[in-house]
């Protein structure tokens, strides 16, 4: 890969260790893959997105696995997904949607609801990205990985969640693992065979560093539903043309109880509920007004469905059999939707509050149910 100079954020600080750990990490001889982790709020996606400029700096192209299913950095809240990355993030203080290569719609912001699929989900997209990305040499008996992956994920290390993190890096066996601690050691990584070999044999690198504040014992606390309901409308606000006039929540709102939907026959789809189940006779009206996942399903009983994106159903008209959708989605990706996934991610409570759009969403509730 080369050597890397530091890089330079607006408005970001990024400490002395980190910039040596991320050039570290790009000097790698071959294309690394590298797993971020750390408590809660140590500064993962930070170290993980500056680390994604740092190698862009040397390569044209590299992969983002996405773990962390409360706070992504790419993609709304509730999806496992792989992003492939080819231009510098010159501010890592705004949020950055990209369209995803593969997701997966995991359907809730805390990985502690389902685990065991948590960890499928991971290690499907990961499996896609070994196939995709890397090639396996037989005559050495190793794989030749082509495109450096970085790996963030979750705050969850206690417990399960630790549980789900050694196997996480078993199977995915990382060249380099980033170890953020904080001066907390309860939220800390427990301390154990931490970064042992995984499947593919290889000798890890183990850095360990520290979060960019040091003013404090105990990390910045973000307001996580705050950050994820802005997440959630900048994903619906592409809906509309960039330059279109909608500066503010009410804009968006009105706009979107406004905005010409798609017509989804039922009768054209499979609906199903994830994580929890509900009585099929409760089906349509638990869809109605909520924020749903566009899956394309794969045959085959191991085949987990792509996700393409999410949509807002906007109403349901029984008697026609009609559900009508909006979401940015383009058209010709639309079009191989034959599953929709329901999950617990909500509509942002600011834009129910919106004057009169709030009494249009109650209305929907019971719109032909």
């Amino acid at each position: 890969m080369g050597s890397s100079s530091a890089f330079v954020l607006p408005d970001i600080y990024i400490p002395q260790k980190w910039s040596q750990a991320a050039n570290s990490i790009t000097s790698s001889p071959t294309p690394p893959i590298t797993l971020v982790c750390g408590a809660s709020n140590c500064g993962k996606s930070t170290f993980s997105r500056n680390l994604l400029n740092v190698l862009l700096t040397r390569c044209n192209k590299v992969a983002y696995l996405e773990t962390d299913v409360g706070q992504p950095e790419f993609t709304p809240p509730g999806f496992v997904s792989l992003t492939i990355v080819n231009k510098v993030t010159p501010d890592l203080t705004i949020p950055c949607l990209k369209t995803p290569e593969r997701s997966l719609f995991f359907g809730d912001v805390s990985s502690q609801k389902d685990p065991s699929t948590y960890l499928k989900y991971i290690c499907s997209i990961y499996d896609y990205y070994r196939k995709e990305y890397c090639t396996f040499d037989k005559r050495q008996n190793s794989s030749k990985i082509h495109l450096p992956l970085v790996v963030n994920t979750s705050g969850w290390v206690k417990g399960d969640g630790y549980k789900v993190l050694v196997n996480m890096l078993k199977y995915i066996g990382p060249t380099h693992i980033v170890k953020i601690g904080i001066s907390t050691d309860l939220k800390n990584i427990p301390v154990g065979k931490f970064g042992s070999n995984g499947k593919n044999d290889r000798r890890v690198k183990l850095i360990e560093i520290y979060p960019a504040r040091q003013d404090s014992s105990v990390p910045a606390q973000k307001d996580a539903r705050l950050v994820r309901d802005s997440r959630i409308i900048a994903y619906f606000r592409q809906c509309f043309p960039s330059d279109s006039d909608i500066s503010t929540i009410k804009d968006l709102a009105n706009s979107l109880t406004s905005h010409c939907p798609y017509n989804v026959l039922i009768a054209s789809i499979k609906i199903r509920r994830v994580l929890h189940e509900v009585p099929i006779s409760e089906i349509l009206s638990s869809l109605n007004a909520s924020i749903v996942g566009l899956a394309v399903e794969s045959e085959g009983p191991k085949k987990l469905p792509w996700c393409l994106g999410l949509g807002l159903v906007r109403g349901i008209d029984t008697v026609k059999g009609m559900l009508y959708l909006i979401t940015p989605v383009p058209f010709g990706s639309l079009k191989k939707v034959n599953l929709l996934l329901q999950g617990n991610i909500q509509i942002p409570t600011s834009l129910l509050q919106v004057r009169n759009c709030f009494m249009y969403f109650l209305f929907l509730l019971n719109i032909n149910l």
